[in-house]
């Protein structure tokens, strides 16, 4: 007899909007054990509506949504739109229960079977609703809330990177941080946070170095076996459940330092395959699929505009020593009458969003930092070492898109831009300025969040090794770029509240007052620059001034 059993992970709460909400889950079954999808069996997920602003759902509503082997037995279903029996309302919690299926399977593998067929030869969901209300709702229960659909409620968000998998004893230091976190979720602090951006590196799959072979994924049950120890951790699992997650790629998850010259490396097609392959599985399906199966995407929140971007699968190094302007951040620039490449789509955002929106800030997500740079990595080494700058994973080495980006924004006015980044092990804050063009209003600014959790401070993240004031002599970072007429002009910054603490940050956005809000946090809760500290410019307890929005 059939029941319904719990996820083995999951449910995780995906891309949200004021009508919809993603949830993911993967199935677990004694038939494979975690480990390879087994061919007579066929896994189906089964979802219902619990509450509605904590009050019981009377309702009788559930959906039957497929978890297919040829995507390791994952799924997603979107609550609101691939459920015509349940509607979602703005600015409302849900909270649902998942659990699945283990039905035999008496077809051939290359047998594909519809959904629509599938469902016809199950029983009616109502009737597993008393299997789902007996799940432990510590494995089985999600809770969300969507977005709001105005664009004057306060919005905020949590975001970071880089979580190393702990090795022997300290594993389970790799799960502190998100203890703080999904108490946040939960509504337990001051600010309730609406989603959580993850900014690359949530899995390590290359523990040590790629160089060296101990630990290091190169099969699909390898990059599995990340994923599960990584996303199954309890308290990630407790946020998961509580807040929208939304997730973008770094090096990582695939291998450290990564590009698109690696491809014609021997072996790397078959790791680069299997890794995105996991990635797609664990990470991207639960988000926005705004352009096909891209890596990069776009959703809002509130009325604010996000743009993740994918800075590794497309990245390309010119390969003639010292050659700079030939490096690309996002991808080859486009042939014409071709579709447009992610910078063309990146651009056409931010003019449309300055457009439609106005002064309001645009959120560009980057896992590579904007700004700072690194004192190794610094613009001015394109005149003097430009071979030492090219093997930067800095946008420093990537001079002709960086260029592109600025040159957008100061030729069309686009104001209050702000770029979050994570990945090199060392939060802190920044603001760009800029001379000539007539950009010198113009507010550009960068906050960066790391690391969930990284044991090796003396390795990489050291604060000294950034630079604070690019004009500064002994720092000396400034772009100089041209604008379409010609015209120079250049790009300065001043950055502050560098550290290596394991940490993650709570942006909190008040349109009434045209205020952002920037928070760290570390492993206990507790913020890391307080009230009473002494710093050069700004702390996180104080709001960070945008254009009037």
């Amino acid at each position: 007899m059939a029941k319904v059993r719990p996820p083995g992970m999951g449910p995780r709460v995906g891309h949200t909007t004021s009508t919809s909400c993603k949830i993911w889950v993967r199935a677990g079954s004694e038939a494979d054990d975690g480990v390879s999808p087994d061919s007579e069996h066929r896994t189906v997920g089964v979802i219902a509506l619990m509450r509605r602003n904590g009050r019981k759902n009377r309702r009788n509503v559930a959906e039957y949504f497929r978890l297919r082997r040829e995507y390791d037995r994952t799924g997603v279903i979107d609550l609101g739109r691939d459920t015509p029996g349940l509607t979602l309302e703005p600015d409302t919690e849900y909270a649902v229960k998942v659990g699945y299926l283990l039905l035999d399977d008496p077809y051939d593998d290359d047998t594909g079977v519809g959904s629509d067929e599938l469902v016809t030869r199950l029983p009616n969901t109502t009737a597993w609703r008393r299997d789902l209300k007996a799940l432990d709702p510590r494995t089985s229960e999600a809770v969300f809330r969507t977005f709001p659909d105005s664009e004057d409620a306060p919005v905020s968000f949590m975001m970071g990177s880089c979580r190393y998998p702990g090795l022997l004893w300290k594993k389970r230091h790799s799960d502190r941080i998100f203890r703080p976190m999904a108490a946040l979720a939960k509504g337990e602090g001051e600010v309730r946070p609406n989603f959580t951006l993850m900014m690359g590196d949530q899995i390590y799959a290359d523990k040590l170095n790629r160089r060296i072979p101990l630990g290091r994924a190169e099969t699909y049950d390898e990059f599995r076996k990340r994923y599960m120890t990584a996303f199954n951790s309890p308290n990630f699992r407790e946020l998961a459940r509580h807040n929208a997650i939304y997730c973008g790629l770094d090096d990582h998850e695939i291998e450290d330092d990564w590009s698109r010259n690696r491809l014609r490396g021997r072996g790397s097609y078959h790791l680069f395959t299997v890794a995105i392959d996991a990635f797609m599985n664990y990470q991207w399906s639960a988000g926005p699929r705004t352009w096909g199966k891209n890596l990069h995407y776009t959703f809002e929140c509130g009325g604010y505009p996000f743009f993740m971007l994918d800075t590794r699968t497309q990245r390309w190094y010119d390969e003639r020593p010292g050659n700079l302007h030939d490096n690309h951040m996002l991808g080859r620039p486009t042939h014409r009458n071709a579709p447009p490449g992610q910078l063309q789509r990146l651009l056409d955002w931010l003019l449309e969003q300055q457009t439609e929106r106005g002064n309001t800030p645009k959120f560009v997500v980057t896992p590579s930092v904007f700004v700072p740079n690194p004192m190794a990595a610094r613009t001015v080494l394109e005149e003097s070492d430009p071979e030492v700058l090219q093997k930067s994973s800095s946008w420093a080495a990537f001079p002709s898109t960086r260029a592109a980006i600025l040159r957008h924004i100061v030729e069309n006015r686009i104001q209050n831009v702000v770029f979050l980044s994570g990945d090199i092990h060392c939060c802190n804050a920044a603001e760009m300025y800029f001379t000539g063009g007539r950009a010198e209003d113009l507010r550009v600014v960068s906050v960066t969040s790391s690391a969930f959790y990284w044991p090796f401070p003396f390795a990489d993240g050291e604060p000294s090794d950034f630079v604070h004031d690019s004009s500064a002599d002994d720092q000396r970072d400034t772009f100089l770029f041209t604008l379409s007429d010609g015209e120079p002009v250049t790009m300065d910054y001043v950055a502050w509240n560098f550290s290596q603490e394991d940490n993650f940050t709570l942006v909190s956005l008040h349109p009434e007052i045209s205020r952002m809000r920037v928070q760290v946090f570390d492993t206990r809760g507790n913020i890391v620059f307080p009230d009473d500290s002494v710093v050069d410019r700004f702390t996180p307890s104080q709001y960070m001034e945008m254009e009037q929005w």
